[in-house]
């Protein structure tokens, strides 16, 4: 018997429509799957009846993950792989894998030989550099900056200076609600020359991606509270 295929399933960044953001293809092979490894499932019904999954809720399985689960834990997970049963790996939003525990599952599963495909979908790390007009031959994304204020100065001050060495688009995210305090930090910490990208609500009704120099960003403080944003920065 043939090993099952893992498919990582892009999950909209906002209520949009369905051809807007998600190819054909893509739910076609999500209807066609019965299991899925979710971080939450509540979230993963909630977007699995956006793709309009043909098979009633109750009767999907959603396994949920977390990330400090440890090798043994993945393998469980994925056991249905290895009977010749695919599954989908969703993330909370935009692309498994990236910035989510999915990773880890996705290491289990090359580590068991299983065949991983990812499908296409919305990256709002990738849809706000390409919008940005900054460094994207040469970037990095952190993840999350600290919390304590003054890691999170210090951090903001190594990578301003890691940008200006090697003319590289530096890429990092924040809890919703810290936005304005991340925001306020760039502002008060970086050189009135570096270029700063503020990208709101990407694929949103709503959405906003703005490049400024922090210099022009003064006096001009977007609305960022409990909004998902991504910040960009490239130093000159």
């Amino acid at each position: 018997m043939d090993n099952g295929t893992l498919f990582l399933v892009p999950v909209p960044l906002s209520e949009s429509e369905l051809s807007d953001i998600v190819p054909a293809n893509v739910r076609t092979i999500v209807h066609q799957l019965s299991i899925f490894i979710v971080e939450n499932a509540k979230t993963a019904r909630h977007w699995l009846k956006w793709f309009a999954h043909p098979i009633e809720m109750r009767q999907l399985t959603l396994i949920e993950i977390d990330e400090a689960d440890n090798s043994a834990a993945m393998s469980k997970y994925l056991a249905p792989l290895l009977e010749g049963k695919s599954i989908g790996l969703m993330s909370e939003a935009g692309c498994p894998g990236v910035a989510d525990p999915g990773a880890n599952v996705v290491r289990e599963a090359h580590r068991l030989g299983i065949r991983v495909v990812p499908l296409v979908g919305p990256s709002s790390v990738l849809l706000a550099l390409m919008a940005s007009g900054l460094n994207g031959q040469r970037f990095t994304f952190h993840g999350y900056l600290p919390v304590d204020r003054a890691l999170r100065v210090k951090a903001i001050t190594d990578l301003e200076q890691r940008s200006k060495k090697n003319r590289e688009t530096q890429i990092f995210i924040e809890t919703p609600y810290r936005n304005e305090a991340i925001f306020a930090a760039l502002i008060d910490t970086c050189q009135s020359k570096t270029l700063l990208c503020v990208a709101t609500d990407v694929t949103g009704k709503n959405e906003s991606i703005i490049t400024r120099r922090i210099g022009e960003w003064h006096g001009a403080k977007p609305s960022l509270d409990k909004r998902p944003t991504v910040f960009l920065l490239l130093a000159s």
